[in-house]
């Protein structure tokens, strides 16, 4: 049940809908929802279904846990896309028919999927990403030899997207496949920049095996390989590998690896100079901030005092994408919790909950926070009690 009183999702949907610049008289007609149904919703009178939640949402363009926090049926969405996804991946070395989009269809599919996935709406993508994957790896058989390249690109950017939802619900040997797809049309694009995106992505293998030195070791041959950064797009590419250097070397307990990544992230970010989203990766002066918190709290709790620092003297800016301000505020509330900060843990759950619900509530951090704050602290324990149930911690 959700936490939310239907006040509380009613405001929601209703400054949503003013955002895009909806009446109720067209929200419900573009919904497929009766106008009395979007009115009692609105004003906090009707709790609204799943179906109808769902209708809305698609409607505004959100994921439906931006509306209702304790909404669970993104979780049946994506698991219900899984075993879909693993069938279209299974022979994609083959040719399977033409695609049913046009290129510029294709790409501009791909480029909303992945602006999906930095939104952290998993909903959303579990919905669309089998089919634009299927497409994808058909048009790279099918396209010309001047448009293979391009194609590939579109390719790797498709699987990774794919892989954000097999990754962040468990699925390690799904996840795995999808990887290796993005590997081998990252090859097939003869970009080395993909390549680079490809071996941050794959950290995450590493990740899950716990093989901190083997990744530490394949993200420096992978850094070794990018290009020099002469270009903004180059130095976000070289950049990235290095946060994701000292992340993996400091759960490895490497604080020199982790110090010397840092370094060199934080010397990229700079040359690159404004925020922004290169080849799906998100690099600049604010993710190398974020990555210090989560540099700190991969070294373990003597370090804790590192990532406090961070968390006093800067903030996320709502401009940057919502998984990655969540992703911030997760570590901050795990560091705040070794620190015995734990109202200021339960407020840094909160505000990661509100930025990106669906990614707060399947990460595992997040997860294990919100079940030690329930044991052992008891101020606002009606409102621990309603997360700690929403997120999976009890």
């Amino acid at each position: 049940m959700s936490a939310d009183s239907p006040h509380e999702v009613g405001e929601r949907v209703a400054a949503r809908r003013r955002a895009r610049r909806l009446t109720q008289t067209g929200l419900a007609t573009a919904s497929h929802v009766s106008y009395a149904t979007v009115r009692a919703v609105e004003r906090g009178a009707r709790r609204p279904s799943d179906d109808v939640l769902e209708a809305i949402a698609a409607t505004l363009e959100v994921d439906a846990t931006q509306l209702r926090t304790g909404y669970v049926g993104t979780e049946r969405r994506v698991h219900r896309a899984l075993p879909e996804l693993s069938a279209v991946i299974a022979g994609y070395e083959f040719p399977q028919g033409p695609p049913t989009r046009t290129p510029d269809g294709l790409a501009e599919a791909i480029d909303t999927a992945v602006a999906w996935r930095l939104a952290a709406q998993y909903g959303r993508i579990a919905d669309a990403i089998p089919s634009i994957l299927g497409d994808a790896i058909r048009y790279v058989h099918a396209a010309r030899s001047t448009d293979h390249r391009a194609a590939a690109r579109m390719l790797a950017a498709a699987a990774r997207t794919a892989d954000a939802i097999a990754f962040k619900y468990g699925e390690r040997d799904l996840s795995a496949r999808l990887i290796d797809l993005m590997r081998w049309a990252a090859d097939r694009s003869g970009d080395p920049l993909v390549q680079a995106a490809t071996a941050y992505v794959r950290t995450e293998v590493f990740f899950a095996a716990r093989a901190h030195a083997v990744g530490l070791a394949a993200l420096e041959q992978a850094i070794e390989a990018a290009p020099a950064p002469s270009s903004r797009s180059e130095a976000a590419a070289r950049g990235a590998l290095h946060m994701r250097a000292a992340v993996i070397a400091g759960r490895g307990g490497n604080v020199g690896g982790a110090d010397i990544h840092l370094t060199h992230a934080r010397q990229l970010g700079d040359q690159v100079a404004r925020e922004g989203v290169y080849l799906g990766t998100t690099f600049g002066p604010d993710s190398v901030r974020i990555h210090e918190v989560s540099v700190a709290v991969s070294l373990g709790r003597d370090h804790v005092d590192r990532a406090l620092r961070v968390a006093t003297e800067w903030k996320p800016p709502t401009g940057l994408p919502a998984e990655r301000r969540s992703g911030f505020y997760i570590e901050l509330a795990r560091a705040q919790d070794w620190a015995g900060l734990q109202a200021d843990a339960f407020e840094s759950l909160k505000v990661a909950r509100a930025a990106a619900p669906q990614h707060t509530r399947e990460h595992p951090w997040a997860r294990e926070v919100a079940g030690s704050l329930r044991r052992f602290h008891r101020a606002d324990a009606e409102g621990l009690s309603h997360f700690a149930h929403w997120i999976g911690a009890v």
